[in-house]
């Protein structure tokens, strides 16, 4: 049975990440999309498999994963010898992935989202941006990205010297602070600029965003 993955076609946010792992280890499976407009993922057959009512959820013959960094972890673990190594196996390089997903996790990830939820989120709702506010969370994720660069002066990626999953996190939101206008790649220092460009120039994430998230041939 091919893999399912249900979410939408847009290759933003949790959904983008694992359809980026998919690409990248190139796993067949088969989009279920999952209408959010119309509420498809408040149904009851939705919140059987995804109790919080969020996407994406992938069903892998009968196995349900929900929360898309578990999603990637589990394929990832699956697939290791399929497509590129995205979770070390030594004892001291996964220690370095671990500590590196876990820095996106408590420090990235808050940072990002409250820009997010201040510019994008309030201009889809219709209400104003605190400008204020916005300036100070901009400066909160520069401040945040500034120990990126220095991280990212001594190795290529966020874990080390390869690319692994880590890298890939980084991918959930911050592309759409980027396409909001809200530039803190380039005023935050040189590595971080090579690092994301080298992020968002991948074969996998190019395609996404040409793309959107698509079925594979099986």
């Amino acid at each position: 049975m091919v893999l399912k993955l249900h979410g939408g076609n847009r290759p933003g946010g949790g959904n983008g990440i694992v359809a980026v792992l998919l690409a990248e280890k190139q796993i067949p499976f088969e989009l279920v999309r999952v209408d959010m407009a119309a509420k498809e993922h408040k149904t009851p057959e939705h919140l059987a498999k995804q109790p919080f009512g969020q996407v994406p959820y992938i069903d892998d013959d009968g196995f349900i994963v929900y929360e898309s960094r578990a999603i990637c972890r589990y394929l990832a673990e699956k697939y290791a010898d399929q497509g590129p190594t995205l979770i070390p196996t030594d004892l001291k390089q996964k220690a370095m992935f671990e500590q590196a997903a876990s820095v996106e996790s408590a420090n990235w990830h808050p940072a990002v989202m409250k820009v997010l939820m201040e510019k994008m989120g309030k201009t889809m709702r219709g209400e104003t941006v605190d400008e204020v506010a916005l300036a100070g969370y901009v400066e909160e994720l520069r401040e945040k990205l500034k120990v990126y660069d220095v991280i990212l002066g001594k190795q290529k990626y966020v874990a080390g010297d390869e690319f692994t999953l880590a890298d890939i996190f980084h991918l959930m939101y911050m592309p759409m602070v980027v396409s909001n206008g809200i530039d803190v790649v380039t005023t935050s220092g040189p590595n971080v600029a090579r690092w994301w460009n080298e992020l968002v120039t991948r074969p996998s994430w190019v395609k996404l965003q040409a793309e959107g998230v698509q079925s594979t041939p099986q």
